[in-house]
């Protein structure tokens, strides 16, 4: 079982164990290689062999990816931006569908068309959103 609500059965990722970021020595567990591959720089020269990917979310942290031989993969390693990882005001809630915090504030129905629009299988967490997963654990509760 996956942290991931996408629908496909390609959303398992390799490993569920958590592994210890180099940088801040904080857990995190694996995602998706897809995930790491669409959002790095030169895709096609990243060693992926025998190696499990762990996102890091933390925003005080330059580390975004890292694997379990503890190579990493910084802010500056991604074609785009991992706004999960931002402490601006207004960052990506749901990277398939473009939906900012302030999107939600304005109209909290946009949660619910996500919801949706993931039952459909519409969309494509595990390679829009850096981490690999569903973003509807990203959107406030209580609102």
């Amino acid at each position: 079982m996956t942290d991931n609500c996408c629908p496909s059965p390609d959303c398992n990722v390799i490993s569920m164990e958590k592994h210890v970021c180099p940088r801040n020595g904080k857990p995190y567990k694996s995602i998706p290689i897809t995930a790491v591959t669409h959002h790095v720089k030169r895709p096609w020269d990243l060693d992926t062999e025998g190696k499990v990917f762990y996102f890091c979310d933390d925003p005080k942290c330059d580390v975004v990816y890292f694997s379990n031989d503890d190579s990493i993969i910084t802010k500056t390693g991604l074609r785009t931006d991992a706004d999960i990882m931002s402490e601006s005001l207004e960052p990506l809630l749901c990277y398939c569908y473009g939906i900012t915090l302030l999107d939600f504030k304005e109209n909290p129905s946009v949660k619910g068309f996500v919801i949706e629009q993931t039952k459909l299988g519409l969309c494509s967490c595990q390679t829009s959103n850096p981490s690999g997963k569903c973003c509807l654990k990203d959107f406030p509760k209580n609102e």
